[in-house]
């Protein structure tokens, strides 16, 4: 039975968002005409160019129009999206766009701070928290940890505080200082400098560091001393010791500076990433032990609410939080009679605060608790928790342009994300919402589809009307889902070929859970968001599978302040069965490079061949060019005005930097000499700006540049450009550029693939492309393991892990597992009822 769709007749709408010839990326000169005070959902294939329209041409030109109303000074400080290429939008309010984004990467930015909910609970504790006899009352900003009047004067508000042990600067005693026993000593010369130091202050750096005096150890070690002595560099401790008695003429003169104060100088000063990476491997970090790792002063901590302080209280669940604040939000705080001012404001912050609470409870994010950080949040639990601040701020008039808001969200939670949404229309808003999940699109009161392709095969609006009218659009990839639900024949599932049966699994909300994960197979784990999914798969499955095969498993907060980490979690538990596995591939959504350097074409290495070919050009070994002529990142080929950047910041005073193309190679990125060099008529910068789809028709005989060009197309990315910078993509292009390096490569079995909703950012037609390259992986004998929220793709598994049955301390608990069949009857899961629906629609 094809699935309904709900039609909504004409949009509710007093006026229309018209606009004329945009062309942003691939958009073909499109004139479309968008109904306001509407939920209206752009739809098509990955790369059609929905984003376009809806940020890159709606969004920046109503953001456009807003910074050309404020004062220079002021538009400085905000990011900018651009000028859109567009002819003309008349009908456009003022615009708020709520995108994918990863969280801030400083820990001090948490779920209390995006949403407002800390700046409200501190007011609380101020004015009606329980204080000690006879302490004074503490001001609001006394009771945040990024603000001096409340940030722990030991740690200064990071909860942890950090030092060196003579364990962690040397971690093997065995060797000698000249054999570098002290690790945490700089590289190279710097090095040298400070053992060439220690000879001429009479200390024998060629013996084993257990044989040196204690006392010699914790100087070389810990000393705030700094010696400046003469240095005789290359000379033995006996040599040294000759010069010094006769007075020779030094090499130079050097100060000594301990490894401690190396390190903790050298953290604090440093400019250099990879440096603060190197030098804190070896700072240890303990919970704070004069705030208990609260991070705040101890008069702020002796202030309590509800019998816990606000460090106590931010560590809670927020749904715990909300039955905390009940009895004062409905005016029983048991002080009413002694202090009848204060019982009326707590009455009055805490009804703000449970009212804050309920929204992000019903966008299904109840479990965070208000001091996660936002880099351990996924882009579609940040985007919620925006949203939820958007509609508690009570706007109207105003369109909000969303990017897949169902990203990340389990069925049932897009209810309520639906629920939500529909708030902030109904009060006077409009909805401009970029979308995959057919329920979302289902629920609009308008759709613009757009293609019918990707790249610049799409850029067209195929259709602009409500949503039963896409029925007739015969040209469109959406249509087929939305009305008959794309019917596919059924499917007897694999049998699994044998088992990693993992056991006392602890780590977050999952408490000594024992579940077995099928070989041979293609796994999916379902569950609510917060039900534990990743923490089974992404996180302990893959570090307990990843130490067996010695392999790293790679870091999870890349991105993170290393001071500012807490300790790294450990998975706690066991797998038995790890025999029978060869290979961990894990595949995730983190970017392939961070800067414009990094690209497609040389994270897939496709492009070492293509710069092979045109070295190999007679034009090119006339000139005696190697395949290095041809990278922008080496001098002799690149443009010599931007370095290979292509563009050129512009310092505009008062006013954002912009960046123009560069005058000299307008963007080519290289100079004139290798532009000169052609491959049938095209030049290395034309090459690059070839999508993965033109690229493959151009390099056809020649198999080495071919195959990946080929891999990217079967995972539904034919419409990006060669050159297409990393910072550009999406974490779902990421992680499929990353599964098509994978899947290029000589395939070996035994190998179990880890994927994290891998289906993030795609439209329907694109996740059947990629399920046929993940069932490939298992014909092949390997094992391919999800985490999913897509139900085609549940549908399409054999074997499903159900997690739940709840989010968070409700969750962390296996609820079934079993075919797909099996899984859609139990009666405790609630992914049942919408993995039911999708098994209906197999033939």
């Amino acid at each position: 039975m094809p699935r309904s769709t709900r039609s909504r007749g004409s949009a509710p709408t007093s006026a229309f968002v018209q606009v004329r010839g945009a062309r942003e990326h691939n958009l073909r000169d499109v004139d479309v005409d968008i109904p306001r005070d509407a939920l209206v959902v752009f739809t098509g294939i990955s790369g059609s160019g929905k984003s376009s329209l809806a940020f890159g041409t709606l969004f920046a030109e109503a953001q456009r129009r807003y910074l050309d109303s404020i004062s220079p000074y002021a538009r400085r400080l905000i990011d900018q999206a651009g000028v859109p290429d567009v002819d003309s939008i008349e009908g456009l309010p003022p615009a708020v766009a709520l995108q994918q984004q990863r969280g801030s990467p400083s820990t001090r930015s948490s779920v209390g701070s995006v949403t407002t909910i800390s700046n409200s609970l501190r007011m609380l504790y101020s004015r009606a928290g329980l204080y000690p006899p006879g302490q004074d009352i503490i001001h609001a900003d006394g009771f945040s940890p990024n603000t001096p009047a409340g940030a722990c004067p030991e740690c200064h508000g990071l909860g942890r505080v950090y030092d060196a042990t003579e364990a962690s600067m040397v971690p093997d005693r065995s060797l000698s200082i000249r054999e570098r026993a002290v690790a945490a000593w700089p590289l190279a010369w710097h090095g040298q400098n400070l053992r060439d130091i220690l000879t001429t202050l009479g200390h024998d750096v060629d013996l084993p560091w257990h044989r040196l005096p204690k006392k010699t150890r914790d100087w070389i070690l810990f000393t705030d001393e700094q010696p400046v002595v003469p240095v005789y560099a290359g000379f033995t401790l006996a040599e040294t010791q000759r010069a010094l008695k006769r007075k020779m003429e030094p090499s130079y003169m050097g100060t000594f500076t301990s490894a401690r104060r190396y390190l903790l100088h050298t953290f604090a000063n440093t400019q250099s990433p990879l440096i603060k990476r190197r030098v804190s491997q070896y700072l240890l970090s303990t919970v704070c032990p004069t705030c208990d790792g609260k991070r705040l002063r101890r008069e702020a901590l002796s202030v309590t609410f509800a019998g816990l302080d606000i460090g106590a209280l931010s560590q809670r669940p927020l749904t715990e939080v909300a039955g905390l604040l009940e009895p004062a939000a409905n005016g029983k705080t048991g002080t009413t009679k002694q202090h009848p001012e204060q019982a009326v404001a707590a009455q009055r912050i805490a009804a703000d605060l449970l009212a804050r609470i309920r929204i992000v409870e019903q966008l299904g994010l109840g479990y965070l608790t208000l001091e996660r950080t936002t880099p351990t949040l996924s882009p579609g639990e940040l985007q919620r928790l925006r949203l939820a601040t958007q509609i508690r701020s009570h706007l109207f008039g105003v369109v909000y342009v969303l990017d897949e808001p169902s990203a990340g969200l389990h069925p049932a939670d897009t209810e309520s994300l639906l629920r939500a949404l529909h708030a902030l229309k109904e009060v006077g808003n409009t909805l401009f919402v970029v979308e995959h999940e057919m329920d979302v699109i289902r629920d609009a009161d308008w759709i613009v589809d757009v293609g019918p392709g990707a790249g610049e095969h799409g850029g067209r609006v195929l259709y602009s009307g409500p949503p039963a009218g896409l029925a007739q659009v015969e040209a469109s990839s959406t249509r087929r889902y939305l009305f008959d639900g794309a019917p596919r024949p059924a499917r007897a599932p694999r049998t699994p070929t044998g088992w990693l049966r993992m056991r006392e699994v602890t780590r977050n909300n999952l408490d000594q859970v024992d579940v077995d994960i099928p070989l041979g197979v293609l796994a999916t784990v379902t569950g609510v968001s917060g039900s534990g999914k990743s923490s089974l798969v992404s996180q302990a499955l893959v570090e307990l599978l990843a130490a067996h095969l010695g392999q790293a498993p790679g870091d999870t907060e890349e991105e993170v302040d290393p001071l500012e980490r807490g300790d790294p979690q450990v998975s706690a538990g066991r797998v038995e069965g790890l025999e029978q596995v060869r290979r961990l591939v894990q595949v995730d959504q983190k970017p392939i490079g961070r800067t414009p350097r990094s690209n497609l074409a040389t994270y897939t290495g496709l492009f070492d061949h293509v710069r092979k070919r045109f070295a190999a050009t007679p034009a090119a070994r006339k000139r005696r060019y190697d395949a290095g002529r041809f990278s922008f990142n080496v001098a002799k080929g690149r443009c010599p005005t931007c370095e290979g950047e292509g563009s050129v910041c512009v310092e505009l005073l008062f006013m954002p930097s912009v960046y123009a193309p560069c005058p000299d190679c307008h963007g080519a990125r290289y100079n004139e000499a290798t532009l000169a060099i052609t491959l049938e008529g095209r030049n290395i910068a034309e090459v690059l700006a070839m999508t993965v789809a033109e690229a493959a028709r151009f390099f056809a005989d020649d198999a080495a540049v071919l195959r990946p060009l080929q891999v990217l197309e079967e995972v539904g990315l034919g419409y990006l450009r060669l050159g297409q910078p990393a910072t550009e993509l999406s974490g779902g292009e990421a992680q499929r550029i990353k599964l098509a390096t994978e899947l290029q490569r000589a395939q070996r079995r035994d190998t179990v693939y880890v994927l994290d909703e891998p289906t993030t950012g795609l439209h329907p037609a694109d996740v059947d492309r990629l399920m046929q390259q993940l069932q490939a992986l298992v014909d092949a004998g390997n094992t391919v393991l999800m985490v999913e929220h897509d139900m085609r793709v549940a549908a399409d598994s054999d074997w499903i892990i159900d997690m739940g049955p709840g989010a968070g301390q409700d969750g962390g608990q296996v609820v079934v597992v079993g075919p797909p069949g099996k899984v859609a009857g139990h009666r405790r899961s609630r992914t049942a009822r919408f993995l039911a629906a999708e098994l209906a629609q197999q033939t």
